[in-house]
């Protein structure tokens, strides 16, 4: 494998973290209230490194809550697709948001629907170095002219 090879973009995740979230409080709504909480994930590598998975803890407001990333490179398309299943609705995996990495920072869209709304999904990673990582996550309901940042995860690295 060359080392920049695209199956080699989520290595910088590999491990465990400490999170804090900042979650907007009412999305689509106009809302500017934020609630912010701490939690913590894991991250390992499987399939030889097409896949990868992390075990994530959120220690929210409205509770303390659990799920599953899950993501994976599809080498003829170069493109990594990124799933979310939660704890909450342990029957119900999100629709996958897909992209890739291009000077560091990645994007990942998908079509979805909040609330009974259509919206387009953005998840960005985003300021990686080796100690930390921040993800965002934004919904557009003008098919992405404008986005409406509604979640940032900051990580840092414990192991």
């Amino acid at each position: 494998m060359v080392a920049n090879d695209p199956i080699h973009d989520f290595d910088f995740f590999i491990g465990a973290w400490q999170v804090r979230h900042r979650r907007l409080k009412q999305r689509l709504v106009g809302s500017d209230e934020w609630q912010e909480f701490d939690g913590h994930c894991r991250v390992w590598s499987l399939l030889g490194g097409m896949a990868n998975i992390n075990e994530r803890v959120a220690n929210a407001p409205t509770g303390t809550y659990s799920g599953l990333g899950l993501r994976s490179f599809d080498a003829e398309s170069g493109t990594w697709a990124d799933w979310n299943l939660s704890a909450r609705d342990p029957h119900k995996i999100d629709v996958p948001i897909v992209g890739r990495f291009e000077d560091g920072v990645g994007i990942f869209l998908s079509d979805d629907t909040h609330e009974g709304t259509p919206v387009k999904v953005r998840g960005r990673f985003s300021q990686i170095t080796p100690a930390s990582l921040q993800w965002d996550q934004a919904f557009s309901t003008d098919g992405g002219k404008t986005w409406e940042t509604n979640w940032v995860m900051r990580y840092t690295r414990t192991a």
